[in-house]
């Protein structure tokens, strides 16, 4: 063998050495995974074995990088990953799985503010809880079974409170059996979060397993359900609720019952809507005035307008506007009810309840149409525009299309993305 071949072969040697010698050390396993995510999606297949790795801090390197990857190849190697039995790789995978249907959401979930001490680790859930996928999203069910099973008994209770929150905001309706196994945990966190996920999923078939929490002695979780309970519009459930508004004396579980009777309207509750409108605490007044706005006897009109005339707290006078609408009057005057929740869209403290008032009212062809002049009104804001368009991107119908396309030409760029998205929303609704 020549000279030259020699020294070739030695040098293959060598360089098999020192491969087998980084695969037999840890670190230079997960020196080798982060060299692999700086690569594109075709790194994935590379990756995907180092999450069997016997060394947890190179199965959380192969997951963060797989994470930051992020793409449709990402998916199936992160169910993989749910599978670990560590729960900050658990969670990991639950926000990058959440983070590709919802971009951006990992930089705010629980992975977000991770600190590992030891053996221990340490998060910290933020009480903000209000983000869900659009309609037009498609997840695949797959993805939501496997978050629905680490809801259900993942490593720790972060991590299954963390996968109960990612089933919401997915709405992954496939794990509801999961979910309903969760809310028997006995942590607070995980049936709290369960209980979001389900008045996310908006399944009334959902409603009875809440039944049992409606007593919970974490008011916290007493209150959550008693909102599941009228959001998934379970009557059965009424005469509890009843029943819980005159014996409890905490005010706040007897303002979520109230409005969560107020879900739920049966003219046999006429009676306490209508003494309630007059309370002195403003937010039975609020739940009061629901109550009447769904029950829908045009009989009260009356009573509702002078309430209206004379309210001076802005929470109650939103819902009377809301039951005033909801009966009939339909006028856009400078002071009618229907324009004060549009205007009310300006305000950052209540634009979410008056887009909530506006949602329900959508529903009704005739509601709906009635708001279609704000959209091109000469002195109609920004906040208005792109919250009619959150609106309409939830209630809206066929008639919708021809106000979105136009607003979807509008601007600043602010509404004419909010209004493609509802008009996105709206098509994948339709027959």
């Amino acid at each position: 063998m020549s000279r030259n071949k020699c020294w070739a072969a030695a040098s293959l040697l060598l360089a098999a050495g020192a491969i087998l010698h980084a695969q037999d050390d840890p670190k230079q396993r997960a020196k080798i995974v982060r060299e692999l995510s700086k690569g594109s999606s075709d790194a994935i297949p590379k990756i995907e074995p180092y999450l069997s790795d016997p060394v947890l801090d190179v199965r959380l390197e192969a997951v963060k990088a797989i994470a930051y990857i992020g793409t449709q190849r990402s998916l199936d190697p992160l169910i993989k990953a749910l599978n670990d039995n560590d729960p900050e790789i658990q969670i990991r995978a639950t926000d990058a799985l959440v983070n590709f249907y919802l971009p951006g959401y990992a930089k705010t979930g629980l992975g977000a503010s991770f600190q590992r001490i030891g053996n221990s680790i340490k998060s910290k859930f933020t009480d903000t809880n209000d983000q869900v996928i659009d309609a037009f999203v498609q997840v695949r069910p797959e993805v939501v079974r496997a978050l629905g099973r680490v809801a259900r008994s993942g490593a720790n209770m972060d991590a299954r409170a963390n996968a109960a929150r990612a089933v919401g905001i997915l709405r992954g309706r496939e794990a509801i059996p999961d979910l309903a196994e969760a809310l028997r945990s006995k942590n607070s966190r995980v049936i709290y979060e369960s209980l979001v996920a389900f008045q996310k999923i908006r399944d009334p078939a959902a409603g009875p397993h809440v039944a049992f929490l409606l007593r919970d002695l974490d008011e916290k979780v007493q209150i959550a359900a008693i909102e599941t309970t009228g959001l998934l519009a379970n009557r059965g459930a009424l005469n509890d609720l009843r029943d819980i508004l005159d014996r409890t004396k905490k005010m706040s579980v007897k303002r979520a019952a109230l409005t969560a009777m107020a879900q739920m309207p049966d003219p046999q509750l006429h009676g306490v809507y209508i003494a309630r409108l007059a309370d002195k605490d403003e937010g039975l007044r609020e739940a009061a005035a629901e109550g009447i706005a769904r029950i829908k006897n045009p009989d009260d009109r009356p009573k509702v307008e002078s309430a209206f005339s004379l309210e001076k707290k802005t929470g109650p006078r939103l819902s009377l506007a809301f039951a005033i609408a909801s009966l009939g009057k339909r006028d856009m005057g400078e002071l009618d009810p229907l324009r004060y929740l549009v205007n009310n869209l300006n305000s950052a403290a209540y634009r979410g309840v008056s887009r909530a008032y506006l949602t329900e009212l959508a529903r009704d062809p005739e509601d709906r149409k009635a708001l279609y002049p704000a959209l091109t009104e000469p002195t109609a804001t920004k906040e208005e525009k792109t919250g009619l368009a959150q609106v309409l991107s939830v209630s809206g119908g066929q008639d919708s299309i021809a106000p979105l396309e136009a607003l979807s030409k509008d601007s600043p760029p602010e509404v004419s993305e909010e209004a493609t998205r509802a008009l996105r929303n709206v098509r994948a609704r339709l027959p």
